[in-house]
């Protein structure tokens, strides 16, 4: 049915009214509008009433037309997060692929600076300088316990040099080239060292025997140790400074003394050489057989002033020290001239 023959078909609209109410409706809201954007120079507040007014209606009108909109932002980012989560997480997969070798790399550092750190606070008394090497490879038989070092007599190694690490005593070098040197650890049999008992400073000799416990021998005195004591190096024939520590005594299967070594808590793959051969280097031997007095200077000639006054001095000791004149003796009476 068309709209001319539905009952508004007399319906008769002045095209004129329509347009000056279309008119004014648009002036009103224009003048609303105005209003409402107007700011209030001249108040102490920044809103005016017709301002404050629009503002307190049009406020719940558009908080709830921007619900729907916030709803529709959210519910987008949560769909593309859900599917963009499995791109993140193989992206995530390779970083972290990536960065397990790097992390390796900076444990196994951070374990090698914390062992150069612990050997570096070791210090011996007198000090001896010392060099740094790494073992490169192992020799170990039945009865030879012994490594080979990447440092040789290029820097300054030489045979009977004590070798330690970060714990203590680790052995001595028995053999070296420009290069390389060997080192026989004090578990071998042909490895002998005289230690000391920190408690009770008795004397002992640490033999190897091949197993990973050496054993003291020639301790002296009875009751002199326990289990427990620290055993140190006693420098007796100069081979070894005196107090570098080797481990404690425990008493072994077979009922001798046995020292558990301090050297066992870690890897021996990071040493350090003491260039030490002798006491005799630790010292200056002119300076010990120096005569008496050879360390007096000869005292300046003394200026004029200083030599007029040891003149005056030296005249008045003269002064005092020399014997008075014997008096004139009268003639006696009736002596002839």
């Amino acid at each position: 049915m068309a709209f001319r023959d539905g009952p508004f078909d007399q319906l008769k609209v002045p095209l004129a009214w329509t347009a000056a109410v279309a008119v004014i409706v648009a002036l009103i809201a224009s003048i609303l509008m105005i209003l409402a954007d107007r700011r209030n120079d001249g108040g102490a507040h920044g809103y005016g009433p017709v301002r404050a007014g629009v503002d307190t209606v049009l406020a719940p009108i558009g908080g709830v037309l921007a619900a729907p909109v916030r709803w529709a932002g959210s519910a987008s980012d949560y769909i593309g997060g859900y599917f963009n989560a499995v791109s993140d997480n193989r992206r995530l997969r390779r970083q972290v692929a990536e960065l397990e070798p790097w992390r390796d790399q900076a444990i196994a550092l951070k374990n090698v600076n914390a062992r150069y750190e612990a050997m570096l606070r070791l210090r011996t008394e007198p000090p001896v300088a010392m060099a740094t090497a790494r073992s490169v490879s192992e020799s170990r038989g039945p009865f030879a316990n012994a490594r080979l070092l990447d440092a040789g007599s290029s820097k300054g190694v030489r045979i009977g040099n004590p070798v330690i690490n970060e714990h203590g005593l680790v052995g001595r070098i028995v053999g070296t080239t420009g290069g390389v040197s060997r080192m026989l650890l004090v578990t071998d049999v042909a490895s002998r060292v005289p230690v000391l008992v920190d408690r009770t400073d008795a004397r002992a000799i640490l033999t190897g025997d091949g197993s990973g416990n050496p054993r003291l021998e020639f301790v002296r005195g009875v009751g002199s140790i326990q289990a427990g004591d620290r055993i140190l190096t006693s420098g007796d024939g100069g081979g070894v400074p005196r107090g570098v520590p080797i481990g404690v005594a425990a008493r072994g299967i077979d009922g001798t003394w046995r020292v558990k070594l301090f050297s066992d808590r870690g890897a021996i793959d990071y040493v350090r050489i003491m260039l030490f051969e002798d006491f005799g280097q630790l010292v200056d031997p002119d300076a010990l057989n120096a005569p008496p007095l050879a360390g007096l200077a000869t005292a300046p000639a003394p200026d004029a002033a200083q030599t007029a006054a040891i003149g005056d001095a030296a005249a008045r000791r003269a002064r005092q020290t020399s014997p008075a004149p014997a008096p004139a003796t009268a003639p006696a009476a009736g002596a002839v001239e």
